[in-house]
């Protein structure tokens, strides 16, 4: 017991320590944590040496961690999905491990007699980094993008398909339908269970120790380990039972305060169980290495083969369907999870688990560094695959189709289509419809393109950073030309660029800008602006608004004039 509470102290400070070392140099902590691990584990300097130790902090981690993914797992996003990212995923997911079955076999792993090697690597290079993800699209202000939206959407899909993996995986030593079928029905009488009491008898009891934070921290620390257990006795395992424990959680109304209240020793449990996985990883010899590497490189190739396949046969565009490609370019940390549930199983070998280890860790970083830059890498990608024959959304543009040719902007040009310009397309067929036929968009998503040409509108399918595509959608010959996207949210150029290119580009046309930050509107005028709108002006003013309807008891009146409003719009993105 006295080594095990050493061992865990040991654990915590080497991560705490190589943490501050990965961010300070902007690399994934969970880097620093693998790499923590093995220098304190028996394969380095061999300060824990003790088996069980490793063990014991190895399962408390993974229980922990599955908790928490199945907190985050939003089953109504799920049900809300659109087509588009439930072909996607499934394109993605079907593809990935039937080619990943045909590579890992192709090259000599085992799959079947009690190993599973080729088949743990499928399933686990099919699935990508949550964490990497979104910490990746958050600061680049790109998680409510088309592209950010598709990407969210497969990685809930990817988490459904490994927990249904993990319902199957105790059965494979004997795969014969009547196991697999046993197996389905003890996961489906766990989920019953899970759901019947998170419904009915959990969100009394929360109610009623709601103010009491310690209780409603060790409520869920109790239910984790209560579904744990029962999972256990159906002959499933405990990680299974957490992993449900979470996703019947999240479906109840105390979720979100759970979560956070949890949070803290989520973080603690998920640091120790990367800690003992990188104990696990020994020094790796060249086939250790090689393995490593062909992992990788199969993960980058079949991800952009089998996420831009789907979407871009579903007319996504070039662009909407790369980027979701680049984002899901690498391995998640719930593919360790499955290759750690096949170490504990004895369904693959050490070095298999070792070479996914490090796989992991080589497309952590490439991949931090390659979504940090997806805009230019997908700018030349781009142009790779047009010269190669494959057509982008503007290809009719291009041939001289449907007027938009060059030289064919119409008096008003709106640069960029994001929340403010569908609402301010919204207001204009409101109020005068006929002056929809005078306006020119031109923008990149593949849902704007087609939802304004539907509805007869003049749209041009481009980058609006790119000269080219201004000069292409005749931006010389417009009389008002609107930038209504912020700075934030721009890629490869920011406001004042635009406003120089357009001003050299059109010396006569008025030119209305957008600035976040108050600094950058004498910059805007300089640049070349006509006019330079700030958003939070108009914020405040109908914040202002509010606070006087309600001081004067109006704010019923107000709401519903506002819910009034919303009703006559009919808005391009909600």
């Amino acid at each position: 017991m006295h080594e095990l509470i050493g061992d865990i102290t040991l654990c915590i400070l080497f991560a705490w320590v190589l943490g501050l070392l990965a961010h300070f140099s902007r690399q994934p902590l969970i880097l620093a944590y693998l790499i923590a691990g093995f220098l304190i584990g028996p394969f380095g300097i061999g300060w824990v040496k003790s088996q069980e130790s490793i063990n014991v902090i190895s399962e408390l981690g993974l229980i922990f961690m599955l908790f928490m993914i199945g907190l985050e797992i939003d089953l109504k996003k799920i049900v809300r999905a659109g087509k588009v990212i439930l072909f996607a995923a499934g394109g993605q997911l079907v593809g990935g491990v039937v080619l990943g079955l045909l590579f890992f076999i192709g090259i000599g792993l085992s799959m079947g007699s009690g190993h599973f090697d080729a088949l743990y690597l499928c399933v686990a290079c099919a699935l990508s980094s949550t964490v990497i993800i979104v910490k990746v699209l958050y600061e680049k202000h790109e998680l409510d993008t088309l592209p950010g939206r598709i990407t969210l959407g497969v990685l809930v899909l990817q988490d459904i398909f490994a927990i249904l993996f993990l319902a199957v995986q105790p059965s494979l030593d004997n795969l014969q339908v009547s196991v697999i079928l046993l197996s389905i029905a003890r996961v489906g009488a766990l989920v019953a269970t899970a759901l019947v009491l998170s419904r009915y008898v959990l969100p009394w009891l929360f109610h009623q120790i709601a103010r009491r934070p310690e209780l409603v921290l060790l409520g869920a620390l109790a239910w984790c380990f209560l579904i744990g257990e029962i999972a256990e006795r159906l002959h499933l395992s405990r990680e299974m039972g957490s992993l449900v424990a979470g996703v019947s959680l999240s479906t109840f109304p105390y979720a979100l305060d759970v979560t956070a209240k949890v949070t803290t020793l989520r973080d603690f449990f998920i640091t120790l169980f990367f800690v003992s996985l990188g104990m696990t990883i020994p020094i790796p010899g060249a086939s250790v290495i090689g393995l490593a590497l062909a992992i990788a490189a199969f993960t980058v190739v079949s991800r952009v083969v089998t996420t831009f396949l789907p979407l871009y046969l579903m007319n996504q565009g070039l662009r909407a369907s790369l980027l979701p490609a680049i984002n899901l370019a690498q391995i998640s940390e719930f593919s360790l999870v499955v290759i750690q549930t096949g170490v504990l199983a004895n369904h693959i070998s050490t070095e298999t688990s070792s070479a996914a280890s490090f796989a992991f860790v080589v497309l952590a970083v490439l991949s931090t560094f390659v979504m940090g830059r997806s805009d230019q890498v997908t700018r030349g990608l781009i142009g790779i695959l047009k010269r190669i024959g494959l057509r982008d959304l503007d290809h009719k543009h291009e041939d001289g189709e449907h007027g938009g040719g060059h030289g064919d902007a119409r008096r008003v040009v709106i640069l960029g289509f994001f929340r403010a310009a569908s609402a301010l397309v919204a207001e204009i067929e409101r109020r005068n419809p006929p002056a929809l036929d005078q306006i020119t968009v031109i923008d990149f998503n593949p849902l704007v393109f087609r939802t304004l040409t539907d509805r007869g509108m003049h749209v041009v399918y481009g980058d609006i950073s790119s000269v080219d595509t201004l000069v292409h959608a005749g931006v010389g010959k417009a009389e008002l030309i609107i930038l209504s996207i912020p700075d934030s949210l721009l890629k490869g150029a920011d406001n004042e660029k635009l406003v120089r290119h357009v001003r050299s580009l059109n010396p006569t046309a008025k030119i209305v800008a957008t600035a976040e930050i108050l600094a950058d509107v004498d910059d805007l005028y300089e640049a070349g602006a006509d006019y330079v709108t700030v958003t939070r002006l108009s914020d405040a003013h109908e914040l202002y608004k509010v606070i006087e309807a309600a001081q004067a008891g109006l704010l019923h009146d107000k709401r519903a004039e506002t819910d009034t409003l919303l009703s006559e719009r009919r808005e391009v993105l909600p």
